[in-house]
């Protein structure tokens, strides 16, 4: 199944939720990120017959290994992007608001171009 954006952003989003707690709801994910309940049901849904999420009987969400995979590569480009802009002196709030738009479309080797030169710049 092919992930769109707004896929990958809630994956990342459960996959942030889940490092904070055991158990991650659906409504979690609609505080989280600001959406109606009927979105987040309705994306849930098409993740979970993607094979990305699953959900045991009392509605708490884990990533498969499939989805968890997605998660930390979407959650370590938002990582790396945002300190990049740190680093050249954009705030905290705008690199990670950016980080969040330019997440989904970078190439992998520009993202490890931008993580090398990050860490090189740590060093």
């Amino acid at each position: 199944m092919f992930l769109q954006e707004s896929g990958e952003m809630y994956l990342e989003t459960i996959y942030v939720l889940t490092k904070n707690s055991d158990a991650v709801r659906s409504i979690d994910v609609c505080e989280h990120m600001g959406y109606s309940k009927p979105s987040v049901s309705r994306a849930i849904g098409l993740l979970k017959n993607g094979g990305y999420v699953t959900v045991d009987g009392e509605g708490h969400l884990s990533l498969t290994a499939e989805g968890k995979e997605v998660a930390e590569k979407i959650y370590e480009r938002h990582t790396v992007i945002t300190e990049f802009l740190i680093s050249l002196g954009v705030s905290r709030d705008v690199a990670s608001e950016d980080a969040c738009k330019m997440e989904h479309v970078i190439s992998d080797d520009s993202v490890e171009a931008i993580k090398s030169f990050v860490e090189k710049d740590r060093g």
